[in-house]
C-alpha cells in the first residue's frame, strides 16, 4: 500500500446513533474509492467494520474498528464508531484520534439521544463537525424536516452544502450547491456514479433559496468575502471552499451532506469532501503535551521532523494473535521495525509488522507519517491511553477523558476450576476498554464488575467466553453493610480451658459506648491494681477488633465504637496473648447486643441530568428509592438534579433511567457516608442474613 505523507491525510471518526447507518457507510465509501474489494452488508453479517463475532451477531457495532478509503490522492482514515451509548468509551476514542467527526443522522429518525451525546464529545475535542443525512432512500425519509431538527437540537449553524433530488424511494439525485450543478446517479450503479446535468427546473427556487442561505453563512465568517458579497461581487467555488474549511475548524458552521450508503448514491461527493474540507494533520493547531520526569510543557505539530510522539486510543485482544495496538502519531515519523518507549510504564517496545488497517485485515507498510493511524501486534506493555516516544525524548500526552462506569454487577464464573482465568481475562477486557473495570471485594465475597450498561456487561461476559474461555454468569452485587451502637454497656468475657496439660485462662471486663459517625473504632484500658498484665491488654484489643469484624444483628462489620478494658483476672501459668484474644472475643459477644446495635448502609451523592419533560419522573423514581432530594438547577439543556440515595437502592439504576428518558438522562454517583437503616429495611437484611448463613450451612 502507498505511504502517505501528513498533508495528504485526513482523519474522521465515524460518528452518530445506533442504526443511523455508520458503518454501512463506512463499508460504502472504502469500497466507491476502490480501497475495499467488497460492498458488505451489516444484515449480512459481511460489513467491512463489523468484522467481530459480537458486531455481527447482535448486528451493531460493538467496538471501534479503522478503515481507509484513499480518494483525490489522499488517504481518508475512517474511525468507525459504536452508537449506543453503552459503549460510548470507543465513541469518545474515536473522536480523540481524528481531526473531524463525521455526524451520521438518519433521514428518518433525525437527532437521536446518541446524535447529541457525539455532537458534544466532537466539541468538547474542539474539531470540525460535518453533519450528514444517510438512508435518504428510506420509507419516509424528509430533508427538511430532519434538517430543521439538526438546526433544534445540534446547532443553528448547521447550513446544506448540498441538497436531494427525490426523497425516499424515489432519491435519485443531489444538487451541489457550490458547483450549482445536479448529479442523477445512475440506475444500478455500485460505486455512486452519476451524470451531471443542469439542475431541474423544479428544484430552481430551492437551489437558489439554500445557494443564497450557503454564500451569507460562509460570507459571515470572513470580513473580506461579507464586504464582497454585500458589494455584489460573486464568491467563486474555491473561495467559497477555503472559507468555509477556515469557518469549520473555529466551529463557525458544520456543512449538511447527503446520501445512502446502501445504494452508494452521494458518495463520491462525500469523499471529494472529506478531501476539501476535513483539515490535514498539519492544518490542525499543535497539541499540547508534557515531557516525562520534569512535566515541561510541549508543543506539537504534525510534522515528520518532530520527536515521535503517539497516543494508544484504542487496544483489542485477539486470539491467537494477543493485543493489538490502535495508535495516532501526533509528531514524526515511524519506520516498521523501530524500537519505541513507554515512559510511564518504563517499557521499551518494538513496532515489528508496522500495518494500516482495513476491517479486520492489516496491510503492513514501511513507515507512518505524523498524523496517519497505524496498528502493530503483540507490544508487551502498551494499554489504551498510554503515550509512546522515545527513551531520548519520552513526552505523554493528556489521556483521553473516558467517562466513569455507571452500573455495578457481580460475576461469578459456572465452571469450577476457572477462577484464575476469570481475574487475567477481566483484567485484559480492562486494558482494552477503560470504561470498563473490576474488582474482588473480599468483605463481600464477590468479583464486582463495572460499566456503561447492562448491555456492556453483558458483552464483556460474552467475551469472557469467546476470547479466554472463562464461563461466566452476572448476578446482584452485595451491599457493604456496617453495625454500630447506639447505646452504652459492659460486662465480662472469661475464656478457662483445662486440655489436661497447660490450660487456658483469660478474663477480661470491657465497657462499650458509641462514637460519632465516622470516627472509627478506639481502644483504651483504665485497669488498676494489675488486674491484667500490661503485656496480655492488646491481645483483648486484636480479639474485640476480630469479634467485632463480624457484626452484631447481619454479620457486617461494626463502626465508630470505643472500647475500654477496665478490669479482669489471670492465672500465673495458664493465661496467655491467645487466652486474653478469646477472653476479647467472649467479651464483644456478650456486650455487643445490650448496646442498641444498628445497621448502617453506604448512601451515595447522586446527580442526575435530566430533559425538563421527564424531571417529574426522575425525581418521583429518587423518592421511591428511598432518595433524599436536595436540589434541582438548571444545567445547559437539561436540568440537575441532586440527592442522596442509598446504594442499596441504586441496583441498574441506569437501565431504569434510560427508559424514563429515553436515552438522553446521565447521572453520576459517589459515595458520601453511612447512615441507619429504617427499621423495616433492617428487618430485611437480618433475614436474609441468616437465609444465607442457613444455606451455607446446608451446603
Amino acid at each position: 500500500m502507498r505511504v502517505y505523507g501528513s498533508e495528504a491525510i485526513r482523519n474522521v471518526a465515524v460518528v452518530g446513533h445506533g442504526a443511523s447507518g455508520k458503518t454501512t457507510l463506512v463499508d460504502a465509501l472504502a469500497f466507491v474509492a476502490g480501497s475495499s474489494k467488497r460492498h458488505g452488508s451489516v444484515p449480512d453479517g459481511t460489513a467491512l467494520t463489523d468484522y467481530t463475532p459480537d458486531d455481527i451477531e447482535r448486528q451493531y457495532s460493538i467496538s471501534l474498528a479503522l478503515a481507509h478509503a484513499e480518494w483525490m490522492d489522499t488517504k481518508i482514515n475512517l474511525i468507525d464508531t459504536p452508537g449506543y451509548l453503552d459503549f460510548t468509551g470507543d465513541a469518545l476514542a474515536g473522536v480523540y484520534a481524528a481531526d473531524a467527526a463525521l455526524v451520521v443522522v438518519g433521514a428518518t429518525a433525525g437527532v437521536e439521544v446518541g446524535t447529541e451525546k457525539v455532537w458534544e464529545y466532537a466539541g468538547d475535542r474542539g474539531i470540525p463537525r460535518l453533519p450528514v443525512l444517510s438512508m435518504l432512500d428510506k420509507e419516509h425519509a424528509d430533508f427538511e424536516r430532519i434538517y430543521q431538527d439538526i438546526k433544534k437540537n445540534l446547532s443553528a449553524k448547521v447550513v446544506p452544502i448540498e441538497i436531494p433530488v427525490g426523497e425516499g424511494p424515489d432519491f435519485h439525485g443531489i444538487v451541489n450547491l457550490f458547483s450549482k450543478r445536479c448529479h442523477i446517479f445512475k440506475k444500478g450503479t455500485k460505486t455512486g456514479e452519476y451524470d451531471e446535468v443542469d439542475v431541474p427546473d423544479e428544484y430552481a427556487d430551492r437551489l437558489e433559496q439554500y445557494s443564497q442561505d450557503l454564500i451569507e453563512t460562509i460570507a459571515t465568517t470572513d470580513d473580506a468575502l461579507l464586504e464582497r458579497y454585500l458589494g455584489g461581487d460573486e464568491i467563486s467555488r474555491d473561495e467559497a471552499i477555503a472559507a468555509m474549511k477556515a469557518g469549520m475548524l473555529r466551529g463557525e458552521l458544520y456543512p449538511l451532506l447527503c446520501c445512502s450508503a446502501q445504494s452508494t448514491y452521494g458518495t463520491r461527493a462525500l469523499l471529494t469532501k472529506h478531501v476539501e474540507l476535513v483539515p490535514a494533520p498539519t492544518e490542525c493547531p499543535p497539541v499540547a503535551a508534557k515531557t516525562w520526569g520534569d512535566a515541561a510543557d510541549v508543543s506539537l505539530d504534525a510534522s515528520d521532523g518532530g520527536p515521535l510522539v503517539a497516543q494508544v486510543f484504542k487496544t483489542v485482544s485477539e486470539p491467537h494473535v494477543g493485543e493489538v495496538t490502535l495508535f495516532r502519531i501526533y509528531s514524526g515519523r515511524v519506520g516498521n521495525g523501530a524500537d519505541i518507549y513507554n515512559a510511564p510504564r518504563e517499557s521499551l517496545e518494538k513496532l515489528n509488522h508496522l500495518s494500516v488497517a482495513q476491517g479486520k485485515d492489516r496491510v503492513e507498510v514501511p513507515e507512518l507519517h505524523a498524523g496517519d493511524i497505524g496498528v502493530v501486534a503483540k507490544l508487551r506493555d502498551t494499554h489504551t491511553n498510554d503515550t509512546l516516544s522515545t527513551q531520548g525524548t519520552p513526552i505523554v500526552l493528556k489521556k483521553i477523558p473516558f467517562p466513569a462506569p455507571l452500573i455495578v454487577l457481580s460475576v461469578a464464573v459456572t465452571k469450577r476450576g476457572e477462577e484464575d482465568k476469570l481475574s487475567m481475562g477481566l483484567q485484559r477486557l480492562h486494558d482494552e476498554d477503560p470504561t470498563f473495570d473490576h474488582t474482588y471485594s473480599a468483605e463481600l465475597r464477590q468479583t464486582l464488575i463495572s460499566g456503561r450498561g447492562e448491555r456492556h456487561l453483558e458483552v464483556v461476559v460474552k467475551r469472557l467466553e469467546r476470547k479466554f474461555g472463562v464461563h461466566a454468569e452476572l448476578g446482584k452485587p452485595k451491599v457493604a453493610y456496617r453495625e454500630t451502637f447506639k447505646g452504652k454497656g459492659e460486662g465480662q468475657g472469661k475464656h478457662k480451658k483445662q486440655t489436661g496439660g497447660r490450660g487456658q485462662y483469660g478474663d477480661c471486663r470491657i465497657r462499650i459506648e458509641p462514637l460519632d459517625r465516622g470516627a472509627g473504632y478506639e481502644f483504651s484500658k483504665s485497669i488498676v491494681g494489675g488486674a491484667i498484665p500490661a503485656k496480655y491488654v492488646p491481645a483483648v484489643d486484636k480479639g474485640i477488633r476480630e469479634a467485632a469484624e463480624r457484626g452484631v444483628l447481619a454479620g457486617a462489620p461494626v463502626v465508630d465504637f470505643k472500647a475500654d478494658c477496665y478490669d479482669g483476672s489471670f492465672h500465673d501459668v495458664d493465661s496467655s496473648e491467645q487466652a486474653f484474644k478469646m477472653a476479647g472475643i467472649l467479651a464483644f459477644r456478650n456486650v455487643a447486643p445490650t448496646c442498641k446495635p444498628v445497621i448502617l448502609e453506604p448512601i451515595h451523592e447522586v446527580e442526575v441530568w435530566t430533559p425538563d419533560e421527564n424531571l417529574g419522573d426522575v425525581m418521583g423514581d429518587l423518592s421511591s428509592r428511598r432518595g433524599q432530594i436536595v436540589g434541582t438547577e438548571p444545567d445547559k439543556r437539561l436540568t440537575k438534579v441532586k440527592a442522596f440515595v442509598p446504594e442499596a437502592e441504586m441496583y441498574r439504576y441506569s437501565t431504569q433511567l434510560h427508559s424514563m428518558t429515553h436515552g438522553r438522562g446521565t447521572f453520576r454517583w459517589e459515595f458520601s457516608s453511612y447512615q441507619e437503616v429504617p427499621p423495616d429495611v433492617a428487618e430485611r437484611i437480618i433475614a436474609e442474613r441468616k437465609r444465607e448463613e442457613e444455606e451455607a450451612a446446608k451446603g
